[in-house]
């Protein structure tokens, strides 16, 4: 019922699905690109249009009263985003306790441009051993799905390059916030 009500949504919205639901039990699922407040509801919709129970992090303010109940109900992880907490540590731990997970990174942790991707989602994907699962809002052709997910490799250039193949050509509904898929990483040491 819930499936039939997102994809019946999606379809009065103008966005058609693309792609296949992912055939794994856990993985991170990279949520790109992330421009605007639209990205959420519509990010929550696919997953249930695609029967997908996820859950995501989000900044922990979103989470205090009178909607933190929502939040955590809809599938929110708080995280304090200022304050060095092993966020990754965390992930991995919650990855080995857990048979199903799919965890939703917002990958540029922010809905304004930056110039790099946060790497913590990669992080987790090689230290719990998961698939990184792209997934996208293509809001220049209004549609939206999941890519094949790639275990990252540890040759974090050749992995991200997977990636920005894979979303070349998307426009998030604010194209030029979207900034260079990159990681810090990347860069030649200084």
């Amino acid at each position: 019922m819930k499936q039939r009500l997102a994809r019946g949504i999606l379809r009065a919205m103008g966005w058609r699905l693309e792609g296949a639901r992912p055939q794994l039990d856990r993985y991170i699922l990279i949520a790109a690109p992330h421009t605007s407040n639209w990205d959420f509801p519509l990010m929550l919709l696919f997953a249930a249009a695609f029967d997908i129970r996820v859950r995501w992090m989000a900044k922990h303010s979103l989470f205090y009263p009178p909607m933190g109940w929502l939040m955590r109900a809809l599938g929110g992880l708080p995280v304090v985003r200022h304050e060095k907490r092993n966020l990754v540590g965390t992930m991995v731990e919650a990855f080995a306790r857990a048979p199903a997970l799919v965890l939703v990174v917002p990958t540029e942790g922010t809905r304004g441009r930056s110039e790099y991707w946060k790497s913590g989602f990669y992080h987790i994907a090689r230290q719990a051993d998961v698939a990184i699962v792209p997934s996208f809002l293509d809001f220049g052709k209004r549609r939206g799905g999941f890519g094949p997910g790639m275990r990252p490799s540890g040759d974090v250039s050749a992995d991200m390059q997977y990636f920005r193949d894979f979303y070349r050509g998307m426009r998030g509904r604010f194209p030029a916030q979207f900034g260079p898929i990159r990681l810090r990483e990347e860069d030649p040491p200084c």
